[in-house]
């Protein structure tokens, strides 16, 4: 391990500090989970939109701090008011990206949830309210701190891709849920509701053509590559969240193991965030070379976040333990609790390299931005694959 991390133990350490902090942010994402479940069982296919909702935050936000952490590397960051700068359309962009994602993220829950047997959950222009409401609401703090850390990368020299995906996937999952609940409460409000979402869709539409046809280049670009991923990446979470809708019961009757989920996807995406952040950077600067087999720079970095995944998923688990004894609800116990946390964890960990490398392969061979692809593709494929490998470490340890 000395050998492998000493070249780049400023990187070790900052991820390991970044990751860390992710674990101790997500507990406050599962104590709120474990806190609302009477409202996920009372607004059913809700709990649909949690994965998928929070998972946004990091796709929109995650890929934005992937594009300025190269303008950093490349030298064109800095921070201005005009919209016509790097930064500035970037932040128009993601603005854009918020509005549009949470409309077609509540179309697509409302279409999947009645096709997987959920017939009886929320109508589609309650959902579109809870989505929009909830997404502007995280975003406003996501997008301030995505900012913030970029300009703190500069001045402290850290390297934004060390750090990025794991703090702005946490800060994520602390304002998602809370923002959801709030949003939630205009729900059952009649016509209001109603008149509410369809304005919302309404704006939403408006807003993605006026960016897409506008004269700034690069919001243009952005916005273009970004929404096909990003609908993608809502069907995928989606999926995840019916997986997990559909056990409800389980963690209900454990909820140590919903204390768990939020940091346990967060810290899957993180890890494969973290290593689509570095390969796309070195891409650009022509560090890594684009292969079907990784090279030696690639295969370091690889084997860079899988040996991180082992403490932090044990200190997932370990966290979410004792805030579950804390807030006072049921929990398998610690050594259990750690075990499917490693279990799962490692499993989503392996998938998500796999679709870091050859996602970004592909975005690169495509001739697309692999700093716009590579953050959202890893992340919605682990709000799936983290979910099963969970519910499979679960199931193989007999806690169910």
């Amino acid at each position: 391990m000395r050998a492998l991390l000493g070249p780049d133990a400023a990187g070790t350490r900052q991820s390991l500090v970044a990751l860390g902090l992710s674990t101790l942010t997500s507990l406050a994402a599962g104590v709120t989970l474990g806190a609302i479940t009477g409202t996920l069982e009372r607004l059913p296919g809700l709990l649909v939109l949690v994965p998928a909702s929070i998972g946004m935050r990091g796709n929109i936000f995650g890929a934005l701090g992937s594009r300025l952490s190269t303008a950093i590397h490349t030298g064109t960051f800095g921070l201005s008011r005009r919209r016509d700068t790097v930064v500035g359309q970037n932040v128009l962009a993601a603005v854009v990206l918020t509005t549009v994602t949470a409309v077609v993220l509540a179309g697509i829950a409302k279409a999947v949830a009645v096709a997987l047997g959920l017939a009886e959950s929320i109508p589609v222009l309650e959902l579109v309210v809870i989505s929009v409401v909830g997404a502007v609401l995280s975003s406003v703090v996501v997008l301030a701190f995505t900012l913030a850390l970029a300009a703190g990368s500069v001045r402290y020299g850290w390297d934004l891709d060390n750090v990025n995906a794991p703090l702005v996937a946490s800060v994520g999952d602390v304002v998602g849920l809370p923002s959801l609940w709030l949003a939630s409460l205009l729900v059952g409000l009649g016509v209001f509701t109603d008149l509410l979402g369809a304005v919302m869709v309404v704006v939403a539409l408006v807003a993605l053509v006026a960016g897409v046809r506008s004269r700034l280049e690069l919001l243009a670009r952005v916005l273009r590559e970004s929404v096909p991923i990003l609908c993608v990446a809502a069907l995928i979470s989606v999926v995840a969240g019916i997986a997990i809708e559909r056990r409800l019961s389980t963690f209900a009757a454990l909820p140590a193991l919903l204390v768990l989920l939020p940091g346990h996807l967060s810290t899957a995406g993180a890890l494969g965030g973290v290593l689509a952040n570095r390969l796309s950077s070195k891409i650009h600067l022509g560090v890594v070379r684009v292969a079907a087999v990784p090279g030696r720079e690639a295969r370091a970095d690889i084997a860079f976040v899988i040996l991180l995944a082992v403490p932090v998923f044990a200190l997932n688990a370990a966290v979410a333990e004792v805030a579950a004894r804390l807030i006072g609800v049921a929990s398998p116990g610690l050594v259990l609790l750690v075990a499917a946390s490693l279990v799962g964890g490692l499993l989503a960990v392996a998938f998500a390299v796999l679709i870091a490398y050859y996602g970004t392969l592909t975005a690169v061979r495509l001739g697309l931005d692999p700093d716009t692809y590579g953050v959202p593709m890893v992340t919605s494929s682990i709000d799936l694959v983290g979910a099963f490998s969970l519910i499979l470490a679960i199931v193989a340890l007999g806690l169910v």
